[in-house]
């Protein structure tokens, strides 16, 4: 076989780890999610240190990697506190809405790294949220294919 093709490894493979994509959306972030980043950089701070004298670059490329992308995200977060008025929906501002078949959801509009859908947090940059943004109670919506009417802001 020639060896012309055959990459060859200098066991620096760790290195080649991509980073993490960013978002091009603000990032913004609620109180909560500020916090989450700001657990995020310890935890992963303390497993650096715990893994500076190890021999698995491995593990130390990618907590490197992840903590360049969390400081790059506590460095651009901009917390924005719920509104006072809950007549449309907004960022950090949960929403209940009822789909024609009688079916409730409830999400709360919170930041692209603190989104969770099955704890019921869905990032404002999401397509359903995009749907929701600005709607008020009482106003049909198509979500996810289906209509759905806002029946609570809270």
């Amino acid at each position: 076989m020639s060896r012309a093709f055959v990459k060859e490894s200098n066991g620096d493979d760790a290195e080649a780890l991509p980073e993490r994509a960013i978002s091009p959306h603000p990032n913004l972030v609620t109180a909560q999610g500020l916090a989450k980043i700001d657990a995020q950089i310890r935890d992963l701070e303390a497993d650096r240190g715990r893994t500076r004298d190890d021999a698995d670059k491995a593990a130390r490329a990618r907590i490197d990697r992840d903590l360049r992308y969390w400081v790059q995200r506590r460095t651009s977060a901009r917390v924005v506190e719920p509104p006072a008025k809950k007549d449309r929906v907004r960022f950090g501002l949960r929403v209940t809405f009822r789909f024609d078949d009688g079916t409730e959801h409830t999400f709360r509009l919170v930041g692209e790294d603190e989104a969770d859908p099955a704890a019921g947090l869905v990032s404002y940059a999401s397509p359903v949220a995009e749907a929701l943004m600005s709607q008020a109670v009482g106003d049909k919506v198509e979500l996810m294919g289906r209509r759905a009417e806002i029946i609570a802001i809270d």
